[in-house]
């Protein structure tokens, strides 16, 4: 508890030379895609190892085939400590449009708002300040006391771009990464002053589709009405793959999908989320999904199919009479529980195929896929972590599903045989990936706070 106390207040002591620091890995316009940014990406590697070989970390900038890798390791002050990885990512997503830009994007600066004083620049959120709150904890405990946990990080440099050097530097530094547990800031937070733990991410299944008729478009004053037209039979199929109450067709879609655990379903009741102002925000009004389910519980925890486009005839300007040779649509299904993406992408496939017409075929072109991850609510560390959020924020930590995929968790998970517990600071208004991106200072000092809670945790667990 000393230690715990005295760290707390080396946070609070330093939160101004703390945001220096996130200042200058801010400043440092780290964008992945972008070939013309590598040098940049090199910096902001090189400048963690240093801050974390300034913190007696074993820090190394490890090149691929892509941008650097940072890994770094720590010994706790105890033999038999656990041992944790902790997971986050330098690289940002590119400023663009800089016109809407307040200020310069990668300028740092602090702002003040009715909700509080906030840090704007490109990668505040996203991934940089979230990192930070985790260096920043680690920086409190050496200047108190030993560490109370081994600790791993791996920083990483091409999430932003699609983690392309992830999979194979994973596989080739499995056994220097194996961890007792992951943990990864990369989500947020209920509201700004509730905490959250996401345990639940979905899966994704990603296919597309192209409908062929006729060996070439055809005009349709001559052939219509006795010609096939693949964009009707393709709009047929999409319109079958949903039925009157919002639910997925598809034969064994639902197989795996389970019912929300009472806990979680209380919690989700509870928490205080507006299912209608959040589908007023984007100009909707009635939920389009299965009937029956709130909001909360199809954005977390039910599995979707969703259209994500179509491409068909002439769709130029002006008018062209034309029955098309070919129709394609691009289709993604979330995933969650146990639902196996081969089996989904297999039942998807051998649907089209049966709904096909006479002188129409399929070519189907896979984009992936990967499985839903959920944390065991069994898990001791989730129970540490649950309890010192709850010490620092003054109220339960809620346990919340995540709509998107974060690729990084199933590879800890496949590849290392790790868990994940996914503790971020962010909020839904940072507007990460969008000009003026912003991280609230209050996240980035209860973060760090957090974190040295968290991790004081699990050192006496």
């Amino acid at each position: 508890m000393a230690q715990l106390d005295a760290a707390l207040a080396k946070i609070d002591a330093n939160l101004d030379t703390a945001l220096k620091r996130l200042f200058a890995l801010v400043a440092i316009p780290s964008v992945s895609t972008d070939p013309a940014y590598a040098a940049a990406c090199q910096k902001a590697a090189e400048w963690l190892r240093s801050e974390l070989a300034g913190l007696g970390f074993e820090a190394t900038v490890r090149s691929t085939p892509g941008r650097p890798m940072v890994v770094a390791h720590a010994k706790a002050g105890r033999p038999g400590a656990p041992h944790v990885l902790f997971y986050g990512h330098y690289d940002v997503q590119p400023p663009d449009p800089l016109d809407l830009w307040q200020t310069p994007p990668f300028e740092p600066r602090l702002a003040e708002a009715p909700t509080g004083t906030q840090i704007v620049g490109r990668g505040t959120s996203d991934d940089k300040g979230q990192l930070m709150t985790f260096v920043e904890a680690c920086r409190a405990l050496r200047e108190t006391g030993p560490l109370p946990c081994d600790i791993t990080i791996l920083f990483e440099g091409e999430e932003e771009s699609g983690s392309r050097s992830l999979p194979a530097f994973l596989a080739e530094n499995k056994a220097e990464l194996h961890a007792d547990i992951a943990l990864i800031c990369d989500t947020g937070m209920l509201d700004r002053t509730t905490p959250a733990i996401t345990t639940m991410l979905r899966g994704i299944v990603t296919e597309e589709i192209v409908i062929k008729g006729a060996d070439r478009d055809l005009h349709s004053g001559v052939f219509g009405g006795a010609a096939v037209n693949p964009i009707h039979v393709l709009a047929r199929i999409i319109a079958d793959l949903h039925d009157a109450d919002g639910r997925v067709t598809l034969p064994g879609f639902y197989d795996g999908v389970a019912e929300l655990p009472a806990e979680i379903a209380e919690q989700w009741r509870h928490a205080g989320f507006d299912g209608e102002q959040f589908l007023n925000d984007v100009g909707l009004s009635v939920p389009a999904g299965e009937k029956g389910r709130s909001v909360l519980e199809m954005l977390w925890s039910r599995p979707t199919c969703d259209v994500n486009g179509i491409v068909g005839g002439y769709t130029g300007k002006g008018f062209k009479t034309v029955l098309p040779a070919q129709a394609g649509a691009k289709i993604s299904f979330r995933l969650v529980g146990t639902q196996d993406p081969q089996k989904i992408s297999a039942s998807f496939r051998t649907f089209v195929e049966a709904r096909l017409p006479a002188d129409c075929r399929a070519e189907f072109h896979a984009h992936g896929g990967s499985e839903a991850q959920q944390l065991p609510l069994e898990s001791p560390a989730l129970a540490c972590a649950r309890a010192a959020l709850r010490e620092e924020w003054g109220k339960e930590a809620v346990l919340i599903g995540c709509g998107g995929s974060l690729p990084i968790v199933g590879a800890f998970k496949r590849d290392l045989g790790m868990d994940s517990l996914m503790i971020g600071f962010g909020l839904e208004d940072d507007r990460i990936h969008s000009p003026n991106e912003k991280y609230e200072l209050s996240s980035f000092h209860k973060g760090a706070r957090s974190w040295v809670r968290v991790l004081m945790a699990l050192g006496a667990a």
